[in-house]
């Protein structure tokens, strides 16, 4: 008898030659580009071989092709091509292949090779990472943190934007009980909802570190621990250990996990160990060592303090003031922060409070500094931070320090430094000047609702504050960021960029990261001033295109027209091609590629574009290697989607992945309102069409615009 038609199933026992079956997963943390060239690589090098292969990409598009229960039990391998993390227990039993997304983009053919011999991925365990030709890539430390960011900035907000509303419109200030708000009233609604908000906020954070850690089995004791760190009560002290005990619990309950993963068991209990043995040992342990050890000198941190401030009453107020200033400024709701604020209000009632109003002036100087950093140095923040920013303006105004938690769990080494000298500032101001608060509460909000003396020297101090936290906050990360890329320069390309608050996500995973990896170039400085760039400077490029584009007569145009509406969603035309890049640059091609895109209409402010995408690569390249660049912008500079084509026959220095200079370098520049998935479908598309090697000669060979739209016209 003959045999059905058809491959028979993985795993049987037939006889006949048996089609290899293999899947992928492809993500990168801004899940653009990079996830779709390496998923159309994979797919090409195994119908070269006459492999079955599904890939699923992790994009910001969301996920697609998800790989199904079925197409995982007929898989001889998975090949996991990913710079963030990956949910790899659904792959329990089968081989399984970590690597990064650059080794998918590169060495597709080599990974199908390894995948046959890769580990078998056991449950809880991790698979096997290769570390060829990565490059430099940030820690395993620092993506966890940024990873518990991520997730708990959502918490921060709506907490925070919550309780500012209710104290705003339902609040009123009481001598005896600082802002009140009626208790049976919809504000007091309003404002238990934003508290619940903060209340998660530490425990989310701590979780979601320990989550990248030791994956799902820690997430459990990284929330309880990270819970019982924020709360005092459990320990005998009266402040929680806040954000900073947070940060420790949720990186001691991930390597717990990951340790407790290395003790051998018993078959029958290796299938109830994530679920039910580690999460419980990890939580218990965890918590005891909270309670009982990290407890302790929390609440003796917490005592002491309040004796020494107790007897500096009578020194010298700028002094007291600076002092006051910095322990409010240093933990944002921990222990330090608690012990000054409890101070200060507990002598209103005694008739000091003068102490308080050093407090008051403090409290908002972290979240409004660290706001305003992020609108006066924009390129040094991602679109998420920068929206976080000014959710912490926002928050300043009503005394929420906490709006500033978000950037100090990011880079407490910049951003606690700044928030304490200017906390310190402000106190100091507001102690020479003898600022008094009634109630036990800071912020303008104190002061325009009338519990405040002296307010014109409270908003001086306030002020001078917020501002040096600012420019002080700008020049540490500044100097970091630079740093940070000398050392990336050094060497093989960065293979894998740092995750980012991202999502903001960026998307949460995540980890919200900086574009795809390489080394970031620094960017040169501009060849012609900047108030000529939208005029005499980008005439230029415009004019050594023009005669191909636009000296055509009226009957050969109208139906090239009709063809461009049809070429990536209408958005190209041959008005934004140009055959003859001229610049020498990074910096210049794209001033150059913001001329181009001008020539459709659609750009309104052409300089605010060219900022737009040069902060976009300073988060990380743009350039994809295969000689391909494509830079992006969402940005109101524009009044519609447009996408741009320009081809450099040398080439330009992108930082690509591969180390090859930009040849075929596409511009796509979207209006913030419109940036949803239109142009994250045109990435994907233009990506993945970019792989086909005959595509990129056919747009290397055209001869002209019109030859270049006639080639684009492959993409949909």
């Amino acid at each position: 008898m003959t045999s059905p038609a058809g491959p028979p199933p993985t795993g049987s026992g037939s006889g006949e030659q048996q089609r290899v079956r293999l899947l992928a997963v492809t993500a990168c943390p801004t899940g653009i580009a990079h996830t779709y060239m390496a998923a159309e690589k994979l797919q090409q090098a195994a119908e070269s071989r006459s492999i079955d292969m599904k890939v699923e990409t992790q994009g910001s598009i969301g996920a697609e092709n998800v790989l199904d229960d079925n197409d995982v039990s007929t898989a001889d391998g998975i090949i996991v091509a990913a710079d963030k993390d990956v949910d790899l227990s659904r792959f329990v039993g089968k081989r399984v292949l970590k690597v990064g997304v650059a080794e998918g983009i590169h060495h597709p053919e080599q990974l199908i090779e390894r995948v046959r011999s890769a580990p078998v991925h056991e449950s809880g365990g991790a698979a096997a990472v290769a570390s060829s030709s990565g490059g430099k890539e940030r820690s395993v430390g620092y993506k966890a943190l940024m990873n518990g960011v991520s997730y708990m900035i959502p918490f921060v907000v709506v907490g925070g934007l919550l309780i500012a509303i209710s104290l705003s419109l339902g609040g009123h200030t009481d001598p005896s009980g600082g802002l009140v708000i009626p208790k049976d009233s919809f504000w007091m609604d309003v404002n238990n909802i934003g508290v619940i908000g903060f209340t998660l906020m530490v425990p989310i954070l701590s979780g979601y570190i320990a989550y990248a850690i030791g994956d799902r089995p820690a997430l459990v004791p990284g929330m309880i621990g990270g819970w019982i760190a924020n709360t005092g009560e459990l320990y005998d002290s009266k402040a929680g250990a806040g954000f900073i005990g947070a940060i420790v619990t949720g990186f001691l309950a991930g390597y717990l996990v990951l340790w407790i993963k290395k003790v051998k068991v018993p078959k029958f209990v290796q299938p109830i160990m994530p679920i039910i043995v580690i999460p419980i040992v990890a939580t218990t342990a965890l918590g005891l060592f909270s309670i009982y050890v990290l407890g302790k000198p929390i609440s003796w941190v917490f005592e002491h303090l309040t004796d020494w401030l107790s007897g500096m009453t009578g020194t010298s107020a700028i002094l007291l003031g600076a002092i006051l200033g910095l322990m409010i400024a240093f933990d944002m709701g921990g222990p330090v922060n608690k012990t000054a604020f409890l101070f200060g209000a507990g002598l209103i009632a005694t008739g000091n409070q003068t102490v308080m109003g050093m407090c008051a002036a403090a409290i908002p100087v972290m979240p409004l500094g660290q706001g305003l950093a992020t609108l006066i140095r924009k390129r040094l923040y991602t679109e998420q931070e920068r929206e976080t920013g000014l959710a912490s303006l926002f928050m300043g105004c009503f005394g929420i320090s906490e709006g500033a938690i978000p950037f100090a769990a990011a880079r407490p080494a910049q951003v606690i430094p700044a928030n304490m000298l200017g906390g310190a500032v402000a106190g100091a101001i507001a102690g020479v000047a003898g600022v008094e608060d009634a109630v036990p509460h800071g912020g303008p909000i104190v002061a325009v609702l009338g519990a405040v003396s002296g307010v014109p020297m409270f908003f001086v101090a306030v002020v001078i504050g917020t501002v040096v936290t600012a420019l002080t906050t700008v020049a540490l990360v500044d100097v970091s960021e630079r740093k940070r890329r000398g050392e990336a320069g050094v060497g093989t390309p960065a293979a894998g960029p740092e995750p980012v608050l991202v999502g903001a996500g960026a998307s949460a995973g995540t980890a919200v990261a900086p574009g795809a990896g390489g080394v970031v170039a620094q960017r040169s400085v501009a060849t012609v001033p900047a108030s000529t760039t939208s005029s005499a400077a980008l005439a230029q490029p415009a004019a050594s295109a023009e005669p191909a584009a636009l000296a055509k007569p009226d009957a050969s145009a109208e139906p090239a027209a009709s063809v461009d509406a049809e070429v990536l969603s209408g958005y190209l035309t041959e008005q934004t091609v140009s055959v003859g890049l001229g610049a020498g640059d990074k910096e210049a091609a794209i001033r150059e590629m913001a001329g181009l895109l001008a020539r459709s209409g659609k750009v309104a402010d052409v300089d605010e574009l060219v900022a737009t995408a040069l902060r976009r690569e300073e988060q990380g390249t743009t350039g994809l290697g295969e000689e391909i660049a494509i830079p992006h912008a969402k940005t109101d500079a524009v009044t519609a989607p447009v996408v741009g084509f320009a081809r450099s026959p040398e080439g330009i220095e992108w930082g690509s992945l591969d180390g090859t200079r930009a040849k075929l370098v596409f511009m796509i520049a979207v209006p913030e309102a419109a940036a949803g998935d239109e142009h994250l479908r045109i990435l994907a598309l233009l990506s993945r069409k970019l792989m086909d090697t005959g595509f990129r000669e056919r747009l290397m060979a055209a001869v002209d615009e019109s030859a270049v739209v006639g080639v684009l016209r492959e993409v949909g």
